[in-house]
């Protein structure tokens, strides 16, 4: 008999230019995993809530929000990219494809376009990755580019410093069903907030949102759900044993959770009349979340202009930050805000005038 203890995941020193990451697994969305998020998030889109809605507006069914769909893509390179990681740094043009319906399987590959040693810290780097995730039928659902500090597991492994001149292509391009002037789209108008169309945004508007969303423990449940096997949310031994070495010296939770959150939180003030989103061109967590914070979520318009090609629907360009509150210190009055997440969002919206009258 032997005792085999296997390594998981990959440290800096184990990625190379080029290299091609067919995930394990795959994830088919289920009704538990979809219930699941959807009412965690506080989503109030009634395309994530009410089938005969969705069917109304061509789609085939209830319709996978934006961030669960990132959560299961991102979830599945977790092992091979970023098990062995300290921090993901940054979200890069992720951009949405084919709808996602209950009952869809998402697999999802990886191509390492960039690795940068620390110049600073000899026992860590950055891994710039491009990601893409299909559905069964072979669509793109989801790509995007993130960047990643990955510890070493040899302080003195040498690691070249390399960046691809040419990132792979992935066409991946928003798609919302036809606009049907013979369908009756004002017979359901009133399942979403009459204040949230095309028409009423305008460029430099913030919106506050009033709910906020307490995280608990049932974040590493959450985590678990989505098959995310990074040990820094759901292994506190293994932080105990170096809590230095770790933010908080406690679990951080995963950020796929409050980056859900916050969009959640902003649908009832952007996203209610939304088919879907079309692109984050940047995004980041600027702060940790652990069990115990609260999560609340602003908005700022950028711009609004036209949908190519689709007169029925128009664009609306936002930023969406979130943020939590710690106690004061002594020298402070009240709770003091925190920022931490930070996106760059384009968001298609219906038109009023098309849809509800």
């Amino acid at each position: 008999m032997a005792t085999i203890t296997k390594k998981r995941g990959n440290y800096l020193e184990d990625f190379r230019l080029g290299q091609v990451f067919r995930h394990k697994g795959g994830k088919t969305i289920n009704e538990g995993l979809f219930n699941a998020f959807t009412d965690f998030s506080m989503t109030t889109n009634p395309l994530h809530k009410n089938v005969e809605y969705c069917k109304l507006h061509g789609f085939d069914g209830l319709v996978v929000p934006p961030g669960l769909v990132m959560n299961v893509a991102f979830s599945q390179t977790v092992e091979d990219i970023s098990e062995n990681a300290r921090a993901n740094l940054e979200y890069i043009n992720m951009r949405f494809g084919a709808p996602v319906y209950v009952g869809d399987t998402l697999e999802a590959e990886t191509t390492i376009v960039g690795v940068k040693p620390s110049s600073k810290d000899n026992d860590r780097g950055v891994v710039h990755v491009s990601s893409v995730g299909r559905k069964q039928d072979g669509s793109v659902v989801i790509a995007f580019e993130r960047k990643v500090q990955i510890w070493k597991n040899d302080v003195n492994a040498k690691v070249e410093d390399a960046a691809a001149e040419d990132k792979p292509a992935v066409d991946c391009v928003l798609q919302v069903p036809a606009y049907d002037r013979a369908r009756a789209y004002a017979a359901k108008a009133h399942l979403s907030n009459p204040d949230t169309y095309f028409e009423d945004f305008t460029a430099g508007d913030v919106f506050e949102h009033s709910r906020g969303r307490l995280v608990t423990e049932e974040h590493i449940a959450l985590t678990g759900q989505l098959d995310n096997t990074s040990q820094v949310h759901c292994n506190q031994h293994l932080i105990d044993q170096n809590p230095k070495k770790y933010i908080g010296g406690r679990l951080i939770v995963y950020g796929g959770v409050p980056f859900n959150l916050c969009l959640g939180i902003s649908c009832p003030d952007i996203g209610d009349n939304s088919p879907g989103d079309i692109v984050y061109t940047t995004g980041r967590h600027v702060g940790p979340v652990f069990a115990g914070d609260t999560v609340f979520a602003g908005t700022e318009v950028r711009e609004t202009r036209d949908f190519a090609g689709r007169e029925d629907l128009g664009v609306v360009a936002v930023t969406l930050r979130g943020h939590k509150f710690r106690k004061p210190k002594d020298d402070e009055e009240g709770p003091q805000k925190v920022d931490i997440f930070y996106l760059e969002r384009e968001v298609a919206v219906r038109r009023r005038s098309h849809y509800a009258s």
